[in-house]
């Protein structure tokens, strides 16, 4: 039997009171805390950028084709067909394969992969700036144009008052689909009506739209800037043709594979006249907000990982200190130091894993009470979200509590080292 684990054993489960008793549980409950605090840190982080992501890419897809001749400016009218070999098929691609690549501490190699996922749908757009007049009101708007194609099924849930857009392939629908925020700014609603002008060649030009329907997305600097309307009122106002499109838009199944399908679709299916982009390439100022969010993860992490090293290694000093007759007595029956030190390694174990299990109790307690109660609400204006999003990885989870246990023990080695001072002559005789 392990003699070292049975007399940890016996220690922990002793019921007499002393002041290392309270330590210990104070120990306890910051271990509690701390893990807590970091699920509860993780889960919001994922669920933050997962729902900004998903927002982003559900408003403008994953990946963008559009002419070779336009590079990060979604608003240069430069018209392409949509008579190409991979429209509509592209939308029924499966998982592909391709090469991977692996880093370790600057070593990079490739191995083969496979996607996630396959793409699920691809329609066209078109992109055409004006300036809506509305009750003596003026504001500038990007009016995005899509056809039958378009996927509802994003917009629909953010759909706020009225109907999508009715399109149709053999007539051109007058109605526009506005942000709640913008409608709100030009006191208009579902029903009313006003006009849009435009500037082409020099001339000025008016068109009426027929408000069908209000959407609210949260993404307040994209919703007062863009609104929904037949792409054939586009075509109309550039003069382009009924095949000519601004572009097309691609939605993965998985976010994790946009890099290999926008290489996949660039090298194997575009002319050389075509290029494609991901949106996190064309609006990259996001995404850098986004990845800030994982600096604050890692400084949450580490905080309340020195949070518990420190109150574990105080408690492990006071309990040391206190069981000094003991380790006096186990030296003179013949205990090595490294084995008396591994006693106190198992207490420490038994201590971390009571403050860890109760920390995942509390974590995932509030994690899911947030999840399904919705009870932390937040600035839409400021967060693009109305409430705190969850979104909890259970591998995650974990690592997560491996990682706190195995990094604690490693610190709590140090203190351990105290135990070789102590001679056993003068612990027993100061007993």
């Amino acid at each position: 039997m392990n003699y070292e684990y049975y007399i940890a054993r016996r220690v922990a489960l002793s019921g007499e009171k002393s002041f290392a008793r309270l330590i210990i549980r104070i120990a306890v409950v910051a271990v509690a805390l701390s893990t807590a605090v970091m699920i509860c840190a993780m889960a919001l982080v994922a669920g933050f950028k997962t729902e900004i992501s998903s927002k982003i890419f559900g408003f403008w897809g994953h990946i963008h084709i559009t002419s070779a001749d336009i590079y990060q400016n979604l608003l240069e009218a430069k018209p392409i067909s949509r008579r190409q070999d991979f429209y509509p098929s592209l939308g029924e691609v499966g998982p592909i394969p391709y090469n991977e690549t692996k880093n370790l501490f600057g070593w990079e190699w490739q191995q083969p992969a496979m996607t996630k996922g396959g793409i699920r749908h691809i329609q066209v757009f078109a992109l055409r700036p004006g300036i809506i007049k509305a009750n003596d009101e003026l504001e500038g708007i990007i009016l995005k144009g899509v056809d039958t194609d378009f996927d509802w099924q994003f917009m629909q849930q953010y759909l706020q008052e009225g109907e999508p857009l009715a399109l149709q392939d053999s007539t051109t629908s007058d109605q526009i689909l506005l942000s709640k925020q913008t409608a709100a700014r030009l006191k208009v609603g579902v029903g009313d009506k006003f006009r849009v002008y435009f500037v082409e060649q020099g001339e000025t030009l008016r068109r009426s739209f027929t408000v069908c329907g209000l959407y609210k997305t949260g993404l307040e600097e994209y919703d007062r800037q863009f609104a929904l309307v037949d792409i054939k009122r586009i075509q109309q106002l550039l003069g382009w043709s009924a095949d000519q499109v601004g572009g097309f838009e691609v939605f993965l199944d998985d976010i994790h594979d946009l890099e290999p399908f926008s290489e996949y679709i660039y090298y194997d299916k575009l002319p050389n006249s075509l290029y494609a982009e991901t949106i996190r390439q064309k609006l990259p100022e996001i995404f850098q907000w986004l990845s800030l969010q994982d600096i604050n993860e890692v400084v949450i992490l580490v905080l309340m990982i020195l949070v518990a090293i420190i109150n574990m290694i105080t408690a492990l000093m006071i309990l040391i200190l206190e069981r000094t007759y003991m380790i006096g007595t186990l030296k003179s029956l013949g205990g090595s130091n490294w084995s008396i030190r591994k006693i106190f390694l198992y207490y420490a174990g038994y201590i971390l894993g009571v403050g860890i299990f109760w920390g995942n109790l509390i974590g995932i307690g509030l994690c899911l009470a947030q999840k399904y109660g919705q009870f932390i609400t937040l600035s839409e204006e400021n967060y693009y979200l109305s409430v705190a999003p969850i979104q909890l990885d259970w591998s995650s989870v974990l690592w997560l509590n491996a990682g706190t246990l195995v990094v604690t023990l490693l610190f709590l080695l140090v203190p351990t080292y105290l135990i070789t001072r102590i001679s056993p002559i003068k612990a027993i005789r100061f007993q």
